[in-house]
């Protein structure tokens, strides 16, 4: 099933006996586990007609005594089983999984048994019914492309608009998953106002601590080949608090904005169409697209591997982070 047609049927109390939920986008699955048991326990007492389990640190005998027994003073049960990945370990016929698998068969239509796994293995009893019966849904991240959509409607959400270039600079800077884009937007929307647009300055302030307009001051040197002035315009935006990871993705949406632009040209678009598919709002279209004719192709896409290697330097390396950008900017000024 997919992810937004169990929640709409969730929320319309349209409940099914069993739910397996698996993937990694811990946002989504919680959405979907509060809409289900929210519907399960509307009208009755939460205290006595619910029970969580974590796989691992409890027997599926008790998980399954749990599902199977009545509700009281409620039409329903909830039972929630967290980390259900911890059982796949166990292998034969006795397996815990299998035997929820076994359960699932026929389960009490009186109990909602919800089933949380970061991945489960599709040949298990369990996971090869779910899909089978239509009560398997997959809560996987969003892909890079939809990420400002996202941004976009969770800030319609709150009231608010948001430009495209906003709302990609957002999802470039707290992506890639939901939980974070989200409190970022939560954030933007208090710092904005009832009913205000919200705005780059707006994400500059609260999410990144950099204006989009020193990253292209920082994007215009670096193609002068002007370390120099790159290492000026670094300084003064770099904040150690934050490891340099914001000005890293500032930096990053920027040309990655520029590579779209350079791609749909070479494909053969004008400079007006090639700047509306990637997004670039009218007032900035000239800007970009004299940007991107500046810059050979191959040499942008050098700059995005650079821009992805610091990127994994700076969460894993033990350096100080100031000396890997420092280092970026040496490496991307290079000819």
């Amino acid at each position: 099933m997919e992810f937004e047609a169990a929640l709409s049927r969730a929320k319309r109390g349209e409940l099914l006996p069993v739910y397996v939920l698996s993937g990694t986008e811990r946002f989504l699955r919680d959405m979907l586990v509060q809409a289900i048991r929210s519907s399960a326990l509307a009208g009755g007492l939460a205290e006595l007609n619910e029970d969580k389990f974590t796989a691992g640190e409890g027997s599926v005998d008790r998980l399954i005594a749990a599902a199977q027994t009545v509700p009281m003073m409620a039409k329903r049960r909830f039972v929630l089983l967290r980390s259900a990945e911890r059982w796949e370990a166990n292998e034969g016929d006795d397996s815990p999984l299998d035997r929820i698998g076994e359960y699932a068969r026929k389960p009490a239509d009186t109990t909602c048994l919800v089933v949380v796994a970061d991945r489960l293995d599709k040949r298990r009893r369990l996971a090869a019914l779910a899909r089978k019966e239509g009560f398997f849904v997959e809560c996987e991240p969003l892909p890079a492309r939809e990420l400002p959509q996202f941004v976009v409607e969770q800030a319609q959400a709150r009231g608010h608009t948001i430009d495209v270039d906003a709302a990609a600079l957002v999802a470039e800077l707290a992506g890639p998953e939901l939980g974070p884009v989200v409190d970022a937007v939560e954030r933007l929307s208090l710092h904005s106002g009832p009913g205000n647009p919200i705005t780059e300055d707006a994400v500059a302030d609260c999410v990144a601590r950099i204006r989009t307009a020193d990253t292209w001051q920082l994007v215009d040197a670096v193609g002068r080949r002007d370390l120099g002035t790159s290492m000026r315009l670094l300084a003064d935006v770099y904040d150690p608090r934050d490891r340099g990871l914001p000005v890293l993705g500032a930096l990053a949406w920027s040309v990655r904005q520029l590579a779209r632009v350079q791609a749909a040209m070479d494909a053969g678009a004008s400079p007006d169409d090639a700047a509306r598919r990637a997004g670039v709002m009218p007032f900035r279209v000239r800007e970009i697209v004299s940007r991107a004719k500046q810059l050979r192709s191959a040499e942008t896409q050098r700059w995005l591997m650079i821009l992805a290697e610091t990127d994994v330097a700076l969460k894993g390396s033990k350096r100080p982070p100031n000396a890997i950008l420092e280092d970026m900017l040496t490496r991307l000024c290079r000819r």
